[in-house]
């Protein structure tokens, strides 16, 4: 995940996956969620970032990876 800030347009763009853009949607004025051709989220785009959040303190964190296991789905179980 990286965070690119454009001072010129104030824009703040989150890139989450690296992945091309397919499609985009503005969920609230001024946020588009770019989505790759399967739907996925593959970043966030925030239109007047300055006046919506404190870029001085922008921070991002990462959870660490953990590895999970999961279950097989009742159709998938061995019978």
């Amino acid at each position: 995940m990286r965070s690119h800030y454009y001072q010129d347009t104030d824009s703040l763009y989150i890139d989450l996956a690296e992945k091309p853009s397919a499609d985009s949607r503005e969920v609230a004025p001024g946020v588009v969620l770019d989505l790759d051709e399967d739907g996925g989220l593959v970043g966030i785009d925030i239109d007047h970032a300055s006046s919506v959040a404190d870029l001085t303190r922008l921070v991002i964190r990462a959870m660490p990876l953990t590895s999970v296991e999961f279950a097989p789905a009742e159709s998938e179980a061995p019978a």
